[in-house]
C-alpha cells in the first residue's frame, strides 16, 4: 500500500459518521482474550441503567477496546499492510468505535428523558413565580 492509500485510509478513521450504519462486532480478540463484544453490549443496554457492581467490568472492557483500537489504528499508520487488510482494519475499528459508542451511552439518559425533566424544571419555576 502507498501512502496516498494510508492517507485515504486514515481519513476513513477520522470522519464522525464512521460509525453510522455499522454493526457491532460479535466477537474481538484483544491481546489474546476473545470478548463477546455484541453479547455483551446487549447484555449491558437491557438493563436500565449499570449497577454498581457491573460498572467495574463496563469500564475494563471500554478500556480493553479503547487499547485495541489504538493497536489497530497504529498498525495502520506504520506497518506494510495490503491494501485489503488496511481495510480489514478500518473496519474492524469502526466496529470498535460502535461498541464503545454503544457502552459510553448506557448511562446517559435518552433525549426524551432529558426533555421531560426540564418541562419540569420549567413548570415548577413557573409555579414558584405565580405564587
Amino acid at each position: 500500500m502507498d501512502d496516498r492509500e494510508r492517507r485515504q485510509l486514515l481519513e476513513k478513521l477520522r470522519r464522525p459518521a464512521g460509525t453510522v450504519g455499522r454493526e457491532i462486532p460479535d466477537e474481538l480478540t484483544v491481546q489474546g482474550t476473545t470478548i463477546d463484544v455484541k453479547e455483551f453490549v446487549f447484555e449491558c443496554k437491557r438493563l436500565d441503567s449499570v449497577p454498581e457492581s457491573e460498572r467495574e467490568r463496563v469500564e475494563a472492557v471500554k478500556t480493553e477496546l479503547r487499547r485495541e483500537r489504538l493497536e489497530r489504528k497504529q498498525r495502520l499508520e506504520r506497518e506494510d499492510v495490503t491494501r485489503q487488510e488496511g481495510e480489514r482494519l478500518v473496519e474492524s475499528i469502526h466496529g470498535i468505535d460502535r461498541a464503545l459508542n454503544a457502552l459510553e451511552g448506557l448511562d446517559a439518559p435518552s433525549i426524551g428523558e432529558d426533555l421531560r425533566q426540564k418541562q419540569l424544571e420549567d413548570a415548577r419555576e413557573l409555579l414558584s413565580l405565580i405564587r
